[in-house]
């Protein structure tokens, strides 16, 4: 999600050579770009059939010319406020269970997103693929990008590097989506009707969206290579995170054991990694922004609950989006019901 900030960093990078080809494909590619207002002062642009804002472009651009995937890749999916930081947090836990005791653990005194790197973001580095190619095996990365955007070396089923997607409730999407929103607009700037942000997401205009196009593109390819791509829905995961613990760590490869299964370490996780624990968490409690981290931990964390949209939306705009979900999943095999 971009501000204005993320332009003076870059403008710092010194990039290599491959980079700054890369960066001139994306300064002629933009002013040809359809364009429309964003939800707070940034302009997404239609790229590839999806909304993004220049930074995401730019990121989709650098992955696509200059990302060398492993193996052992674990790529963290979901579009934006659909369970992100939860996500980030559990297969974190997972694939270093063994390395932390649940008493000390970094995600005490961490946010998620400092212990997961953003993929549009850690591509950039130091203006090189020195960074994100230093980080070490297995690499845990997170990404808002659709499934379409990433180049054929990640996705092809010779690759083995996967895909954990977690998609939740466009109703509820949209409500937490808007209140975000309102966070990250300047003082001065009037905030966001519920109305205006609601026409845009119908509408497909949101980042990374269309909303319904991002779930369905993850969906088919898990179809369609189930071991390489896995889908959540967020409302499962609040009605049995135990049970999808357990096909997280299936997916991955590491399997809880008798004995992690009789330490009850399961639940240690499912603890650890609730919404209301992080949400209390201290690190998670600061509103502190920089011109590094524009958005704050707390930023991430509103209430966390299946059906809030209750409380926001009118009949008339909870009908329009169950009919759009309808029309957009049908004959799919998806719902979220």
């Amino acid at each position: 999600m971009e501000n204005s900030n993320f332009f003076a960093i870059e403008k710092e990078l010194k990039l290599d050579e491959g980079y700054q080809k890369t960066y001139k494909n994306v300064d002629e590619l933009l002013p040809t770009l359809l364009r429309s207002k964003g939800w707070w002062l940034d302009q997404l642009l239609q790229y590839q059939g999806f909304w993004l804002s220049t930074y995401g472009i730019r990121g989709s651009m650098l992955i696509d010319d200059h990302f060398n995937p492993r193996p052992t890749d674990i790529i963290v999916a979901t579009s934006p406020k659909c369970g992100t930081t939860w996500l980030r947090a559990l297969v974190f836990s997972i694939i270093n269970r063994n390395s932390f005791d649940f008493s000390d653990h970094p995600l005490r005194k961490a946010n998620p997103r400092d212990l997961v790197h953003f993929l549009e973001a850690h591509i950039r580095g130091d203006g090189s693929t020195a960074s994100i190619d230093g980080l070490p095996s297995p690499r845990l990365l997170s990404t808002h990008l659709p499934y379409s955007l990433f180049p054929e070396c990640m996705t092809d089923d010779t690759s083995a590097c996967r895909f954990v997607y977690i998609c939740r409730d466009p109703k509820d999407v949209l409500v937490s989506k808007w209140h975000f929103a309102n966070k990250l607009r300047p003082k001065g700037v009037p905030p966001l009707s519920l109305e205006e942000a609601f026409d845009l997401f119908c509408k497909g205009v949101s980042h990374y969206g269309p909303f319904w196009d991002h779930v369905l593109g993850y969906w088919k390819a898990s179809l369609e290579s189930p071991k390489k791509v896995l889908c959540l829905k967020y409302e499962d995961v609040k009605k049995e995170p135990l049970g999808c613990v357990r096909k997280v760590a299936n997916f991955l490869g590491v399997p809880f054991t008798p004995e992690e299964e009789n330490k009850e370490i399961v639940e240690e996780i499912v603890k650890l990694c609730s919404f209301e624990n992080m949400s209390n968490q201290d690190v998670n409690k600061s509103d502190t922004r920089s011109q590094e981290k524009p958005i704050s931990n707390s930023d991430f964390f509103r209430k966390g609950e299946v059906g809030d949209w209750v409380n926001h939306l009118s009949p008339q705009m909870s009908e329009i989006l169950d009919q759009i979900t309808e029309q957009k999943f049908q004959g799919t095999g998806f719902s979220f019901h």
